[in-house]
């Protein structure tokens, strides 16, 4: 019943791969608890609130965090939802179970001072080929996430087709397949055009499926992204996390500093709701608040009163 369930997920709601295998995961982990460890044995119907609250302390005494079970009791719920709607399921048990709510933490961003550092020139020219390929590709990487607020799974996904540079936009395929048009600056589309010739001598194909591409022209693998960004943003930055979601976060957390309005950056970010994009206010307040306080002098008079 779960295979079915992510099926559906994935063919009918176009959840994207990611998510898929997480809910699998989350409910993969359920089934084997409430069986004894014999996941095929699983039966939603037979599930009662009681086996629920069981499973979320056994997770609690495993020091599992609050924000990850409210992600696995989602998961299971909504399982019972498909359930219910497909196979006659009367309830939602997990509907019953209530969670203390997750505190609220503000997104991690690399300031714009950082990133002047971090998006320096790229080492290797094209004199040097074919060993440019790989650092360019790999400064390519940071530049477009930071300039375009994309996820990493759309940077892995993107088609060269849809990157023109003669228009500077291009075309991601975001969650549940909805499409946006990002556009961007002579910076990037610049660098994009060096790596595409680049790329050719490298690879020997002109004009592979993905833009991103290794040496053999396979596309990339995530953990090779985030050891990319991770690799470009040690040493440079004090964010508490380096990762291409901080990329995401620095890029919204610039626009809206720099007079960009929320449905603007909404749409960029390809947020579904305003709400998610509003996170991103609380952080150039913060900013805001700090400068006031370092640099009115009536602020420095009241701290030192």
């Amino acid at each position: 019943m779960i295979n079915a369930f992510l099926t559906y997920m994935r063919c009918e709601l176009s959840y994207s791969a990611h998510t898929v295998l997480s809910y699998g995961t989350d409910l993969r982990q359920f089934a084997a608890f409430i069986t004894g460890g014999v996941p095929d044995r699983f039966d939603p119907i037979s599930i009662t609130p009681a086996d629920i609250r069981s499973w979320i302390l056994s997770l609690a005494d495993a020091k599992i965090s609050h924000r990850s079970i409210h992600r696995k009791v989602s998961a299971l719920s909504s399982l019972f939802n498909y359930m219910m709607r497909h196979h006659g399921m009367q309830s939602n048990p997990a509907a019953e179970i209530t969670l203390a709510k997750v505190p609220k933490n503000l997104p991690v961003f690399v300031r714009p001072q950082e990133m002047e550092e971090i998006l320096g020139p790229p080492k290797d020219t094209e004199e040097r080929l074919p060993k440019a390929f790989i650092p360019l590709r790999n400064h390519l990487i940071v530049l477009m996430l930071y300039t375009t607020g994309i996820r990493r799974g759309e940077l892995i996904g993107m088609l060269d087709c849809n990157v023109d540079t003669q228009r500077r936009e291009l075309k991601v395929l975001g969650k549940r397949n909805k499409e946006r048009l990002i556009p961007f600056g002579e910076e990037l589309a610049t660098t994009i055009d060096t790596y595409r010739r680049i790329r050719t001598t490298a690879t020997g194909v002109r004009t592979p499926e993905h833009l991103f591409v290794n040496t053999d022209c396979s596309p990339l693998k995530p953990h090779t992204v985030l050891r990319v960004v991770k690799h470009a943003l040690t040493g440079h930055t004090l964010a508490s996390r380096l990762s291409p979601h901080t990329l995401r976060h620095s890029f919204a957390t610039d626009m809206l500093n720099n007079g960009a309005d929320l449905p603007g950056v909404q749409q960029l970010l390809g947020h579904k709701s305003l709400e998610t994009t509003q996170v991103y206010t609380h952080i150039t307040y913060r900013e805001l608040k700090q400068n006031y306080q370092l640099a009115h002098p009536r602020a420095q008079k009241n701290q030192g009163g």
